[in-house]
């Protein structure tokens, strides 16, 4: 198990329960109340770290390497049920946007989203999670043949944002986040997005519209990283705690400013310790919510759906 800078104390105690348990078996000595008073510290020193994270410790949990990633959640939510497609009929396969045909129960989706890998090789065959142009125009493609089969849609939300290289503006990475966003306000099925780790900018945008919004409790949503924020408010990333404090990008923060529609507890330390359990959650999500966005009428759909996201954020004249 990897542990974070604030996560270290954590560790400590761990080790020591580890050594105490090496301890009793190598040894005719009695540890039984030694490893009682030690897995009590453990279990307040969690509650006590993890009740109080701040803004910029949630961005690191979000980014924890044990973290499950998009291709994790489908294969526990479908049991394998799952055929990939690829392709932006355009240009390439873009291997940090995934997406394809899954079965949860006896509901068909399209499920869609952005992968990272799990170690070096694999994130940089995923480009860490960053989306280039051709990421989001296969997105929309899969999102069309969802809405021609009458398919609704789920979209899983995990980058550090699209990809700013100069191919990728060159091929028009501006054009393809806002295409998807225009299209997606008026497509004709239902439209279900899970923030499950990182949701930076128009990255995460370019397939987050949509009818109900959800975020797991140690995630982020900002239109920007607050290490990014830093460099350009302060020139460099040593004030990004203070960013991501302003930034107010916690689930918390989303929930009370509208911009999302509910919150998805993960287990004690981060969902890493026990993904299982919120899996399980989004199925009950799932099952809860899309038989009432079946039933609704398209075109009262779309006008809900436009008027959710224009309702966000405060004007004045």
């Amino acid at each position: 198990m990897e542990y974070l800078d604030f996560e270290l104390p954590i560790k400590e105690l761990v080790e020591q329960l580890e050594k105490t348990k090496e301890i009793g078996e190598n040894t005719d000595s009695n540890v039984k109340d030694l490893k009682k008073e030690i897995e009590l510290k453990i279990k307040l020193k969690k509650k006590e770290i993890y009740k109080n994270l701040s803004p910029w410790q949630i961005v690191q949990l979000s980014r924890h390497p044990n973290r499950p990633y998009t291709l994790d959640y489908i294969k526990n939510l479908t049991n394998d049920n799952f055929i990939e497609l690829h392709g932006d009929r355009k240009f390439k396969d873009d291997k940090a946007m995934v997406g394809g045909w899954g079965q949860i129960g006896e509901q068909t989706f399209m499920m869609i989203g952005q992968q990272k890998g799990k170690n070096t090789k694999t994130r940089q065959y995923r480009n860490f999670g960053m989306a280039n142009p051709e990421g989001y125009r296969k997105a929309l493609r899969l999102m069309k043949m969802a809405e021609k089969f009458k398919k609704p849609i789920i979209t899983f939300i995990d980058t550090p944002g699209a990809y700013p290289g100069v191919d990728a503006e060159a091929r028009g990475q501006g054009e393809a986040i806002a295409r998807n966003i225009y299209e997606m306000m008026q497509l004709e099925v239902p439209i279900l997005s899970f923030i499950i780790g990182e949701g930076a900018s128009g990255g995460a945008l370019g397939i987050g519209v949509a009818d109900k919004v959800f975020m797991l409790e140690n995630t982020w949503y900002s239109v920007i990283s607050p290490e990014s924020c830093s460099s350009i408010l302060w020139r460099n990333w040593d004030n990004k705690e203070i960013a991501a404090e302003a930034l107010k990008l916690t689930p918390k923060d989303m929930l009370k400013n509208n911009l999302i529609d509910e919150i998805i507890k993960e287990p004690l330390g981060g969902l890493h310790h026990n993904p299982k359990k919120v899996f399980n959650q989004i199925i009950e999500i799932l099952r809860f919510n899309i038989d009432s966005l079946l039933d609704m009428n398209p075109e009262k759909r779309i006008k809900k759906r436009i008027k959710k996201f224009e309702k966000m954020g405060i004007f004045s004249d």
